[in-house]
């Protein structure tokens, strides 16, 4: 499934805050509404395609989608603070506005994924490109097999969307599983690196699918252990992260080889890049 910028693909529109939310020190979620209702009505997307951000006078972003895509009444975003843009759109509040260019890019495949088991494994808020899919799996939940979610993160308290996950957790056929390179005196879950969960899991090659998001050396660790249980990679499927400008595949700054990741991407079958993934420089 993949859409097509429903507007001007170089024209930011505008979107009003309708609710933020702060789901850390330096972590936060804006839920938009297009101020035009007949562009809001109009906007269509995918699981794990993004919108460029755009905070006017300053620079724009590429954030991924966090709602479902016929579901939700609203354009959810969740965005860490690293920066100039980042941090100018941190100090927006409900009511305020920025600008919204989107959605760009290829997302997760949904066709593939029906009736199949399928196996997330997230890093970090690297975990956020993910979170559409699987909303979208637990809302049609007979349409796919066995979800498992496995989530690393660094420190234990880096761990976001503990209710979201709890919930996920309790749907049927769902398993969610949690690990932390650094624990702590409350951590009850895995210490170490994400992949240390796979030995708590029964996988069945020829019938599941991986979504992978997150660091880039997270998941080459990740794809190394999925093609060591048996996965082929046309089965294992990366959402990637480049410094994209342009999301139209014109600025040349996210070239991955011969691909754009913003036109090509965010979403590729490890097939379609072994070669380039995980070299230095591309």
């Amino acid at each position: 499934m993949r859409t097509e910028p429903w507007s001007n693909p170089h024209l930011p529109q505008e979107a009003e805050i309708v609710e933020r939310i702060d789901e850390s020190d330096r972590v936060f979620t804006l839920k938009l509404r297009f101020t035009d209702s007949t562009q809001h009505d109009a906007y269509r997307f995918a699981p794990g395609q993004f919108n460029m951000l755009y905070l006017y006078g300053v620079g724009e972003v590429p954030i991924s989608i966090v709602s479902d895509p016929e579901h939700d009444e609203l354009l959810d975003h969740t965005i860490r603070r690293v920066g100039r843009v980042t941090d100018g759109i941190a100090a927006l509040k409900t009511g305020d506005r920025l600008g919204v260019r989107g959605p760009y890019g290829r997302g997760w495949p949904l066709r593939e994924l029906e009736g199949k088991d399928v196996l997330i494994v997230t890093g970090g808020l690297g975990c956020a490109p993910s979170v559409s899919v699987i909303q979208y799996m637990m809302r049609r939940r007979a349409r796919f097999g066995t979800v498992t979610i496995l989530q690393g993160v660094k420190h234990y308290h880096d761990l976001l969307w503990r209710a979201r996950y709890e919930e996920w957790a309790h749907t049927p056929r769902t398993r969610v599983m949690f690990s932390a390179d650094t624990g702590g005196p409350l951590w009850p879950w895995h210490v170490g690196p994400v992949t240390g969960l796979f030995e708590h899991i029964d996988l069945e090659p020829g019938s599941t699918l991986a979504l992978l998001c997150g660091p880039e050396g997270m998941m080459a660790a990740t794809v190394r252990a999925l093609r060591g249980l048996g996965l082929a990679d046309s089965a294992i499927w990366l959402s990637l992260e480049r410094s994209m400008h342009c999301a139209v595949g014109q600025c040349g700054h996210c070239q991955l080889g011969g691909k754009f990741v913003c036109k090509d991407g965010p979403v590729f079958a490890y097939s379609d890049i072994a070669p380039l993934f995980s070299e230095k420089g591309l």
